[in-house]
């Protein structure tokens, strides 16, 4: 089948079954199961206890062996289960079983025990799903030019599992999505398949909350928070979840669960939309920007600290509350605070285009005419993730503005190509001779960033170097 046809395939089985679920409603998000009216369950944060152990092994399979599940079935098999992973990607499936990943949140090490004890095991083909006890669906769910919602994967995936489910499994749906797709895509195909969810198998949403590079909240040191399609099916999701989470927040529905997801990188987006306008007004009126915000967060209440940047990267800021007003839209509702936001954070590395042709400027060099490094590649500090980083965004932008452009980034440790699909050269730090510009994009820790005091000119987009004659801030 041609990829074009796949995909067709796929956005019409979605389409079907959102049709089949929400029909001709337009009125609002409404999702409420009446069975949980007089339960105690909803609503609740319970702190877990580690499940007692079974006389057989629990088997998992975890669909989609990315950033968030890889970690996720490491945690698996460090609670003691058996785990199945499941990738259509065979040049993933190689990588890690090579050890070789580029995630923050899986040390190589950890890896390769659970391959070689088979604690592990990858596979390419979803046959497999149905041995499982449980199965965790952790695919990509990213936007595409238009920043519109591209669920293939999502629904591909989702397809799969219906396909190949059986009577007493559970399935946990964790991948960032629009509100409504738990049941979508897998509580009313499975119905059809005459698998009665609550009863013959059990589905939850629980969204990941892994923050990659971070060593303050572990993945599993995090609540998770389960949106069960029935009280029972919450129950089933906790007993798993009890595994490698502290604790849990139970809600009524998955539609709650979902939101909440959305609500969380919407509030990120939201907020470090206004704090990169607090640094343009900071240094328009000649205040550190970064001094001002954390004298603000001295609050002990009423404010929460969001830092100014170049642009957000990844695949949570830039694309999760895009499947909220897509959503939305589809109920006739706009969201213009949100949908501000997010257009100014996409605007964000034209504005740190526009910043370096001034600076250049000041110095009597033109733009068209500037050799330029960006310092850094990922979209924050720590990791090797270049998925939607502003840097990919800026070095198309400068280039068609006529600057030569490379890259200085030791962690990624690789070239990386531009939006436009063209190489950016990542090498060593340059010579101050070789270059007019740096741009400071991403500070990593435990690199060296020294030579950048050496530079003739230094753009500081991460709003952390002091200030000096050489350093200007964006």
């Amino acid at each position: 089948m041609h990829g074009s046809d796949e995909k067709v395939r796929l956005m019409n089985y979605q389409g079907d079954y959102v049709e089949n679920y929400f029909g001709e409603r337009s009125g609002g998000l409404t999702f409420f199961d009446e069975a949980f009216a007089d339960s105690e369950t909803a609503g609740t944060v319970k702190t877990l206890e580690t499940p007692t152990t079974r006389t057989e092994q629990l088997t998992v399979a975890v669909v989609g062996l990315g950033y968030v599940g890889l970690p996720t079935a490491l945690s698996l098999v460090g609670s003691g289960a058996r785990v199945l992973g499941v990738d259509s990607s065979l040049v993933r499936l190689g990588s890690i079983a090579a050890g070789d990943v580029d995630s923050a949140s899986v040390e190589s090490g950890r890896l390769l025990d659970a391959l070689s004890t088979n604690s592990l095991t990858l596979h390419s083909d979803s046959e497999l799903l149905s041995t499982a006890d449980a199965v965790i669906i952790c695919v990509p769910t990213p936007v595409d030019a238009a920043m519109v919602p591209d669920v293939g994967a999502i629904s591909s995936a989702c397809a799969a599992v219906v396909e190949h489910a059986r009577a007493g499994q559970l399935i946990i749906l964790t991948s960032t999505t629009y509100v409504g797709c738990t049941r979508a895509l897998l509580t009313v195909p499975l119905e059809a398949r005459g698998l009665i969810v609550g009863r013959d198998i059990n589905v939850a949403f629980c969204p990941e909350r892994l923050n990659p590079g971070s060593s303050t909240f572990a993945h599993d040191e995090v609540t998770r928070v389960i949106g069960g399609a029935t009280p029972q099916c919450a129950i089933a999701a906790q007993q798993l979840l009890a595994r490698i989470s502290p604790a849990v927040h139970i809600v009524s529905t998955p539609e709650a669960a979902e939101l909440s997801k959305l609500i969380e990188n919407t509030f990120r987006a939201v907020n470090i939309a206004l704090a990169n306008e607090f640094a343009e007004a900071s240094r328009v009126l000649g205040v550190d920007a970064i001094e001002a915000l954390e004298a603000a967060a001295s609050k002990p209440y009423g404010f929460m600290a969001f830092q100014p940047g170049p642009g957000v990267g990844g695949h949570c800021i830039p694309c999760d509350p895009h499947y909220l007003l897509w959503r939305l839209r589809a109920e006739q509702v706009h969201s213009p605070l949100i949908e501000q936001a997010m257009a100014t954070l996409a605007a964000r590395p034209t504005r740190v285009a526009e910043r370096a042709a001034e600076v250049l400027a000041g110095r009597g060099i033109s733009l068209a005419d500037a050799r330029i490094t960006l310092v850094g590649l990922s979209y924050k500090p720590g990791v090797q993730d270049v998925r939607e980083s502003p840097s990919l965004v800026l070095a198309d932008i400068l280039r068609k503005a006529g600057a030569t452009v490379s890259a200085h980034d030791p962690l990624v440790g690789r070239d990386v190509a531009d939006v436009a699909g063209n190489p950016i050269p990542n090498g060593t730090a340059p010579i101050p001779d070789d270059v007019d510009l740096a741009i400071l994009m991403t500070m990593h820790p435990q690199v060296d960033h020294e030579w950048i005091h050496s530079a003739p000119l230094v753009l500081d987009a991460t709003y952390r170097l002091d200030r000096a004659e050489n350093v200007m801030s964006l």
